[in-house]
């Protein structure tokens, strides 16, 4: 039995030293160094990978999100833009029937008082034409007659007074929605000045002063942020720099200057690659 187990001893030995023998070899460490270096440099960059393709899935996500809510934004103000149109047409609509009817009693009344005015001259025709017969009606005739006439213009004159001043009304209705409709078209026009003006003041302090995303308030730039834009929180530095200004105030045609310029003098477009990796 010892020497089964001398026998399965030293083949062990054997084995382990096959095993270890490519250890004592001088380059092997640096190898398995190599290795696990590679090995772990992989692991980082799946890693990285797979965080970038996580974050810009994120972006995505959050851009589709923006122009889903830009989507429902601007179809909101498109029903909202309908629905004050057919508002208005429905109101237009109604005060244009309401005026019609108006107008046709007008007319009708018109007609009324032309049907008056035939009667009278029929009734005078016919009492001309029995006195040259020789019949003459009894003056109760006559005086009921104008009785009824007179009553009659005086029940047209009534509507017709009542009918014009409905009339006008109705104009002055109509004349105020056309100035609502014309101030709120204007209101819109301004906001979208505002909005346009506002966006270009936007763009140009990005340019000027960078993107206040990417540059936070802790930012180095925030320091000369301030220094321009500090005559619009005091009224002592808005004074000082108009004061400073106006020393230099010249034509626009003097050979030894030049006029001050409107607004930000806005700076040049990098001219080579060089040049706009600096600025980014």
């Amino acid at each position: 039995g010892w020497a089964q187990a001398r026998d399965e001893a030293e083949a062990a030995r054997l084995e382990l030293q096959e095993i270890v023998r490519p250890l004592r070899e001088p380059g092997y460490r640096e190898a398995l160094r190599r290795k696990a270096e590679r090995a772990r440099k992989r692991r980082l960059r799946l890693q990285r990978r797979k965080q970038e393709a996580k974050a810009a899935k994120e972006e995505e996500a959050a851009r589709a999100a923006e122009r889903e809510a830009k989507i429902d934004q601007w179809r909101a103000k498109c029903i909202q833009e309908v629905e004050e149109k057919n508002r208005e047409q429905e109101l237009k609509a109604a005060a244009d029937s309401v005026l019609s009817e108006v107008r046709k009693k007008q007319a009708d009344t018109k007609r009324m008082v032309d049907i008056l005015r035939a009667l009278e001259k029929l009734r005078k025709l016919r009492k001309e034409a029995a006195a040259r017969k020789g019949v003459c009606p009894p003056p109760s005739a006559d005086e009921a007659f104008e009785s009824q006439v007179e009553s009659l213009k005086t029940l047209l004159k009534n509507r017709t007074e009542l009918y014009e001043a409905e009339e006008r009304a109705l104009r002055v209705m109509l004349e105020g929605e056309q100035e609502e409709e014309r101030k709120r078209e204007m209101e819109k026009k301004q906001k979208k000045e505002r909005e346009k003006l506002l966006q270009q003041k936007l763009e140009i302090d990005s340019k000027l002063f960078g993107d206040p995303d990417e540059f936070p308030l802790a930012h180095l730039l925030q320091p000369f942020r301030e220094y321009y834009l500090q005559a619009e929180h005091s009224v002592a530095a808005l004074i000082q720099i108009r004061h400073e200004w106006d020393q230099y105030l010249v034509p626009a045609d003097h050979p030894d200057g030049s006029c001050i310029p409107p607004g930000w003098v806005l700076p040049s477009l990098p001219t080579n690659d060089t040049w706009a990796t600096a600025v980014r």
